[in-house]
């Protein structure tokens, strides 16, 4: 296997995937949670991403296409369910509905939405991993292809379970604002999954 395809695939989804960008993300979405719960959601979390996109790096486009899906409808798709999650984020509805439900000792459980799904296995990092598997066929590229996949999430998951410190250096007012900043900037990223989407179908300028 060659050293420079393995260091190329890992820093396309290390920056795809961006496990530093998403650790802010994850105490905003578990904010309120106990730290068993934490840990239980991160390690879900990595758990169905790496499992998602085990089978678009095997299985590629014919995965989508046998059920009559294009990657731009995908692309456009991950848009809006990553926008309603990012207006969730600015009008804080979801603590609001943690507060509702806190005599019943209930959370949301952020880990297969949106955590999972659009924002670690999004239209990005599953069209990337069929790039990079289409570019090493065989079970020798599809095993290099998971190790890279593996590695970024391992990385993911250490971020994660080591944010309790960072929360509590941040405080209630720090997290609150970096909730209000993310949710602006996934608002923006929804934006340009949809635009990229339509683009792709020609109904925008590139």
């Amino acid at each position: 296997m060659d050293t420079s395809f393995l260091i190329t695939s890992f820093v396309t989804l290390f920056v795809i995937i961006d496990p530093i960008g998403l650790t802010p993300l994850f105490i905003a979405l578990t904010q309120g949670m106990p730290p068993e719960q934490k840990r239980k959601v991160a390690i879900r979390a990595v758990l169905v991403s790496g499992g998602i996109l085990a089978l678009f790096a095997l299985s590629g486009e014919a995965v989508l296409g046998f059920i009559g899906i294009s990657m731009p409808a995908f692309r456009i798709a991950g848009g809006i369910l990553l926008f309603l999650t990012a207006l969730d984020m600015l009008f804080e509805r979801r603590t609001k509905r943690r507060e509702d439900r806190q005599e019943e000792e209930e959370h949301e459980d952020p880990s297969v939405f949106p955590l999972s799904i659009p924002l670690i296995a999004g239209p990005g990092s599953i069209a990337t991993v069929i790039l990079l598997a289409g570019e090493q066929s065989g079970f020798i590229g599809f095993a290099a292809v998971m190790g890279v996949v593996a590695s970024v999430l391992l990385i993911l998951l250490a971020l994660c379970l080591t944010s309790g410190a960072l929360a509590r250096l941040l405080g209630k007012t720090g997290v609150t604002v970096v909730t209000r900043l993310l949710g602006m900037l996934l608002a923006a990223l929804s934006v340009q999954f949809v635009l990229d989407g339509l683009r792709d179908f020609g109904f925008a300028a590139s």
